[in-house]
């Protein structure tokens, strides 16, 4: 079976061969890139399974780099895990919103790392293995959820969603009127193993419906609960 590959975006040549040792040792093949227009570039070429992204790059930043790769139809469900000394709330938020997967800062655990990128990929194939079990895309008011092509059109327009965020409204929406506690959604997106907090929730619930525009409303917040679709 051929290893999995993890592209690494990374312009300090010391962390570079930190993460790049340690997933060489997890048993991951690893690619390389200094800065934004090559990460980009070898993304599209040689398609890897994740991406390990630095957010201060030389040219492209790490941002702007998320941004078309979330915009390119072979690169749209990549999983990107940003990798960064940024940290403050905001920053954070703006990853997530373009299409970040996860965020880990600076200075950082590799064995966390790897166990990151694991739980990624393993939700990324659970999402395929759900997209092969649907005949069909769902429809719900004006939302329709095509699961076999990560796609989301509100009224005919395509809406570019993160895997993170299709599947908490994928959730949702299987179950109208069905309230999920913010854990319930942790466990049914990213995996019991994954550490995140309720807080990260409403952020990807508010990128979500930032993104849905007025669709967004029927996702409803239950006030010390979680939340449904309406």
């Amino acid at each position: 079976m051929a290893r999995e590959s993890i592209l690494v975006v990374e312009d300090d040549e010391n962390i570079q061969q930190l993460v790049g040792y340690n997933l060489a040792k997890g048993g991951f093949h690893v690619l390389y890139a200094e800065d934004g227009e090559k990460a980009v570039r070898i993304a599209k070429q040689e398609k890897p399974d994740l991406v390990v992204l630095d957010i201060m790059l030389p040219g492209l930043n790490g941002f702007e780099v998320c941004k078309l790769l979330r915009k390119d139809p072979q690169t749209k469900t990549l999983p990107i895990i940003m990798l960064t000394a940024k940290s403050e709330e905001n920053d954070v938020a703006t990853g997530l919103d373009l299409g970040a997967d996860d965020y880990i800062t600076k200075p950082f655990s590799p064995k966390i790392l790897i166990s990151r990128i694991k739980a990624a990929l393993r939700r990324k194939q659970d999402a395929d293995g759900e997209s092969k079990k649907l005949d069909g895309p769902l429809t719900i008011h004006n939302i329709v959820i095509d699961p076999k092509r990560y796609e989301v059109k509100v009224e005919g327009e395509t809406i570019p969603l993160t895997v993170t965020e299709f599947g908490i409204l994928a959730l949702l929406a299987k179950r109208p009127g069905w309230v999920f506690s913010r854990q319930q959604i942790i466990d049914g997106v990213r995996g019991y193993d994954y550490v995140i907090t309720p807080r990260a929730v409403d952020v990807q619930i508010f990128g979500l419906r930032k993104k849905l525009g007025e669709a967004g409303e029927y996702i409803e917040t239950i006030r010390g609960i979680g939340y449904r679709m309406r």
